[in-house]
């Protein structure tokens, strides 16, 4: 399964200014899921980018019987990868409880990334960071499946620069406001 100890939407947060995340939270709507409740569905397209803000999410494939890839938590993004290369998606996301989302229609982004250069590279360089730790956590996945030693010092350092660290501080905090300031 991928590593999700960090929040991925922490990543984006820590990019964006006050002025973007009010911007999210006027544009955005907050959606409640059952257990059970299927978010996105493999092969078809979804029309907005969510971020968990309470519950929990499962990924799955259908291709091989129904594998789980991994789970999503509290502050993790769900549909970047389709937004960015607007393709459908290649798995299934299922709620596992009750699970409360910010979702950030699809168009409504477009056009402010499209109108709004500052915010176009805040936000981009945050999704990188994001699918940057992802492809990280999945290369570590890879190789402790392989069984190479993963004791070594080079395996137990943390490996995101320090500045972006420190940023990820402050975007937690940015997530909580989001959170209690999220309209139903």
């Amino acid at each position: 399964m991928a590593d999700s100890s960090r929040k991925k939407a922490l990543f984006i947060l820590s990019q964006l200014n006050n002025d973007d995340i009010n911007w999210i939270v006027q544009k955005g709507k907050k959606e409640i899921l059952d257990p059970g409740a299927i978010l996105i569905h493999e092969g078809r397209q979804i029309d907005a980018l969510y971020i968990v803000l309470d519950g929990s999410l499962s990924v799955l494939i259908e291709a091989e019987g129904t594998k789980e890839l991994a789970k999503i938590a509290s502050g993790e993004l769900v549909g970047e990868v389709s937004f960015i290369d607007a393709r459908p998606p290649l798995a299934t996301v299922k709620a596992i409880e009750e699970t409360h989302l910010l979702a950030i229609p699809r168009r409504q982004l477009v056009i402010k990334l499209q109108q709004d250069m500052g915010f176009a590279s805040r936000f981009y360089y945050g999704i990188s960071l994001c699918l940057a730790d992802r492809m990280r956590g999945t290369i570590r996945h890879i190789e402790y499946g392989r069984n190479i030693e993963l004791d070594k010092p080079e395996f137990e350092r943390e490996d995101i620069n320090p500045n972006v660290l420190e940023n990820l501080a402050l975007a937690q905090a940015k997530f909580n406001w989001l959170k209690e300031n999220v309209r139903a």
